[in-house]
């Protein structure tokens, strides 16, 4: 098969590439980039779990895209042991079950809020009108982010989500720098602002966290500021864009839903795996390893497709078909291991709320094309639009 991620084919239904790769070819080794993908739910559960797969030290970046890497470089989310605990930890602190429960009530206002204004126009697109607005209002709010500046942290995100593609093109990463630098003075000021006077937000948690004496640096609280900002919200727009076009295009299921409110805690676990936010993630081999029956050498890219585990019929039944009840449901969405996302229960519950209030207060929603756009992203797969009407 003529197999390339970047192929407008393959980004607008991956799919049934996955299946060929994982019937045919399951560890599969992509010469162009010299990665290997891996298809198999059990070798991608099993490995994202393997301490022999990590990731790689930085290497001198073009000078122009060095805020870039350096950036990232200091990102939890790319880091290994001891670095990566330390992070995580000092992260995990300021960002706790706890405040994402706090969160409950401001969501469903924010859900409400969003769905008054188009109720009266019976249509609306679901991205600009929801699925966007929620997710960017919500981890705004936590972390401080005033109202008036919402839009232009989301355009700087949004570079930053471009680089993190599959991509040889130049100038997403010399955008993505440039965002970088910008996004650093803005934090910046609101870090300085913090620091005088302490608000019970995210932002000033992550400022004064502490664990064992030691605390975030200065570019690390920069870094995983903007890493929460980006993962905080590109993703659960992706989640809710997927899943209503999942649920519109079987209705038999959305009826269902409609039918059992109280089914919108599973229904957000498959909509997770039928249609993932985040396609692949990936990381290095410390040593050489067989997997398969192939050899990964010491230093190449391992690439988890998680959208490809995630329809695996060997772990799931009817993979290819959205069940909202279905239990047990071991998807691998939000990753595995180590760096399992830290943001999940912040998703699942923003997910719900907009899921329960969508289909509570629009019942008669309806698709208004057959084929709605994709965003040119294949790693974090999402919609461009979602022309609905009710």
């Amino acid at each position: 098969m003529d197999f390339d991620p970047r192929h407008p084919e393959f980004r607008a239904n991956p799919y049934p590439f996955y299946d060929l790769l994982r019937s045919y070819a399951p560890v599969f080794y992509w010469e162009a980039w010299g990665i290997w993908f891996l298809t198999r739910y059990d070798d991608c559960s099993a490995l994202l779990r393997d301490d022999r797969l990590g990731h790689a030290e930085l290497i001198a970046p073009p000078e122009h895209q060095r805020p870039l890497w350096e950036m990232q470089f200091r990102w939890m989310l790319l880091r290994n042991p001891p670095d990566h605990t330390r992070l995580r930890s000092l992260v995990h602190k300021a960002f706790t079950p706890r405040m994402v429960e706090q969160m409950r009530q401001r969501i469903q206002a924010i859900t409400d809020d969003l769905l008054d204004q188009v109720q009266a126009a019976g249509r609306m697109d679901l991205i600009g009108a929801l699925a966007y607005p929620l997710p960017v209002t919500v981890i705004a709010q936590m972390l401080g982010v005033p109202a008036a500046d919402q839009d232009k942290f989301h355009g700087w995100s949004n570079a930053l989500a471009r680089s993190l593609d599959l991509t040889e093109d130049e100038a997403v990463y010399n955008r993505a720098s440039d965002a970088t630098v910008e996004f650093r003075d803005y934090l910046k000021h609101l870090v300085d602002r913090r620091r005088a006077d302490p608000q019970d937000d995210l932002l000033s948690a992550l400022v004064f966290a502490e664990e064992a004496g030691d605390r975030l640096t200065e570019e690390e609280l920069y870094a995983n500021c903007m890493l929460l900002l980006t993962a905080g919200h590109e993703t659960t727009i992706n989640l809710i864009g997927n899943g209503t076009l999942a649920l519109l295009r079987q209705p038999e299921q959305l009826d269902r839903l409609k039918q059992e409110p109280a089914l919108v805690r599973t229904a957000v676990e498959e909509l997770l795996r039928y249609d993932s936010p985040v396609q692949m993630t990936s990381r290095f081999a410390s040593e050489d390893m067989e997997v398969g029956g192939q050899l990964i050498h010491e230093g190449q890219t391992v690439a988890f497709l998680l959208g490809a585990a995630n329809r695996d019929p060997e772990r799931f039944e009817s993979p290819n078909k959205v069940d909202v009840g279905r239990q047990p449901n071991p998807h691998l969405a939000f990753g595995g291991g180590i760096h399992y996302c830290l943001g999940a229960p912040l998703a699942r519950l923003e997910a719900q709320i907009a899921f329960s209030t969508l289909l509570r207060r629009m019942p008669n929603l309806k698709l208004e094309t057959d084929a709605p756009p994709y965003r040119d992203n294949y790693i974090l797969r999402g919609l461009e639009s979602l022309p609905v009407s009710f």
